[in-house]
């Protein structure tokens, strides 16, 4: 628990708990057994105080009240030395894992209150895979303690069911849609609306803006210069969690590091008068920096005779801060070449909450072409196409490819053709793209058929031939043999006709 100054925690400060789980017997002999030698005793009390705060046959928030209650509860003194061995043992929780601590500030009472977020035990097999962990319980225990504890923690399999478990073994389970058929026909929105209004899951108001994959504003006041003009403007982002979340997503869609949006937000013209940020500008600007970083990578991958691509170098995927759900109407089919990579249900979650650019790398296993890049950053920038409708553009031309094979070619002309088209009929969510690439699947449909019709037209009620039929020599499979007879009066033929040809010379 980071903390400046002793005055920001004291008993007067409120607080609440929030946890989604329970704790089963084998969660209790993890704490007792595993965790307690390592944060001691102290601290694990502490963490089943916070965990009574709610009903065990509940999830969810406890009351909002003040910290007096924690340290009557636990015997402690509310002075500095109270204070200081609580947020010890507090931080012993964190360390592993245990709890999550959040400073929130009430700006109508200007002061903080505190969210203590509770994390459930890991099991024994997560436990003792997860080396540090494992490593601090021995240097607390003793080697030999921790093999034993292992053991104890672990049922073994059966002499005679282990010889052939893993050779003969065959996975006979059925899945969901092979026993159960969903109603996809028709939409309960009622329910839909009641289900996400009493969800156990946090509210999109209620979350926090450090978690892991985003930035918050001591990421980039830490590294910003103390003598840059844009100073002022960085600091008042403190409590603007709306131009924190502009920053997060425009680097979460360029994959900037924290160096690059503090680089970026000292240059000229990102901030407007009123210091808020100049969305298009920074925007501009972080796509020039994605590109440079992206031709210096081709460098690097050049010299050192590799090739790299995207997807291998990300070592794991960021969560976006707040996915919306896609309706199973507005559902679209998933391509041949995602088939064995995820099912309908994950690839419209993609097109729905990915940024294009990363959408891009998905269907290109090496580098994106530039020219893709060009194209797409243009109807970004230039059309403002919301992100969700330029995903569905994408899977829609990568369609197009697919049913065409090696004849059909997408160039600028043409996807700035449909972009301009889909800005004109006003297409700017994700189910209107949806219906917008249908209508045309429909269209292009129907000029095919038109296409097979077009050698006929009708006059007057009557179907005419454009083109006359050419009739083609066919074998009937009745030819014999040539007799002799007929051979020589071919060739008597023959001559004849030459000898008239050369008369007419003459």
């Amino acid at each position: 628990m980071h903390m400046k100054s002793l005055l920001h925690f004291t008993e007067n400060h409120r607080y609440c708990v929030f946890r989604d789980f329970g704790l089963s017997s084998l969660d209790n002999r993890m704490l007792s057994s595993v965790y307690q030698p390592m944060v001691g005793a102290f601290a694990i009390s502490l963490y089943h105080l916070l965990f009574q705060h709610i009903p065990a046959e509940k999830l969810g928030y406890s009351r909002v009240e003040q910290q007096r209650r924690i340290f009557l509860s636990l015997g402690l003194e509310p002075s500095e030395k109270g204070r200081k061995y609580l947020i010890e043992q507090a931080s012993r929780l964190e360390a592993v894992g245990l709890l999550q601590s959040c400073r929130i500030y009430v700006p109508e009472q200007e002061d903080y209150m505190y969210e203590y977020e509770l994390q459930a035990p890991l099991s024994p097999s997560e436990f003792f895979n997860t080396q540090h962990l494992t490593l601090l319980l021995r240097d607390k225990i003793g080697k030999f303690a921790v093999l034993s504890l292992r053991e104890e923690l672990w049922s073994k399999e059966p002499e005679e069911y282990a010889g052939s478990s893993s050779v003969h073994k065959e996975n006979i389970s059925l899945a969901f849609y092979d026993i159960f058929e969903l109603n996809t026909h028709v939409i309960d929105y009622e329910l839909e609306q009641a289900l996400s209004e009493v969800s156990t899951s946090r509210q999109p108001g209620l979350r926090v803006l450090d978690e892991e994959g985003a930035l918050n504003y001591s990421d980039i006041i830490l590294r910003f210069p103390r003598d840059s003009a844009n100073r002022r403007h960085v600091e008042g982002l403190r409590f603007n969690h709306e131009q924190m979340g502009v920053i997060n997503f425009v680097g979460r869609k360029y994959d900037l590091s924290v160096q690059d949006i503090c680089r970026l937000l000292d240059e000229d013209g990102i901030f407007g008068p009123d210091g808020d940020i100049l969305l298009d500008e920074f925007q501009h600007k972080a796509s020039l920096q994605f590109r440079q970083d992206k031709r210096r990578q081709e460098q690097r991958d050049v010299y050192s005779g590799k090739v790299i691509s995207f997807r291998q170098a990300e070592t794991e995927e960021e969560q976006a801060p707040l996915e919306h759900a896609v309706q199973m109407e507005y559902y679209v089919d998933v391509p041949v070449q995602f088939q064995s990579k995820c099912d309908i249900h994950q690839y419209n979650m993609m097109l729905r909450n990915e940024p294009y650019t990363k959408l891009l790398r998905t269907y290109f296993p090496g580098s994106v072409p530039d020219n893709f890049i060009d194209i797409f950053e243009k109807i970004d920038l230039s059309y403002k196409l919301p992100g969700e409708v330029i995903n569905v553009l994408i899977h829609y031309l990568m369609s197009l490819l697919t049913e065409g094979g090696n004849d059909q070619r997408i160039n600028r002309n043409f996807v700035e053709a449909i972009a301009s088209n889909m800005l004109l009929k006003q297409v700017n969510s994700y189910e209107k793209a949806v219906e917008y690439i249908r209508d045309q699947s429909k269209v292009k449909g129907k000029q095919a058929a038109a296409a097979g019709g077009a050698r006929t037209r009708t006059y007057g009620g009557k179907t005419v031939k454009m083109k006359p039929d050419i009739p083609l020599a066919q074998e009937d499979g009745q030819v014999g043999d040539v007799s002799e007879e007929e051979f020589e009066e071919m060739l008597r033929m023959a001559a004849e006709m030459q000898a008239s040809k050369k008369k007419g010379g003459i």
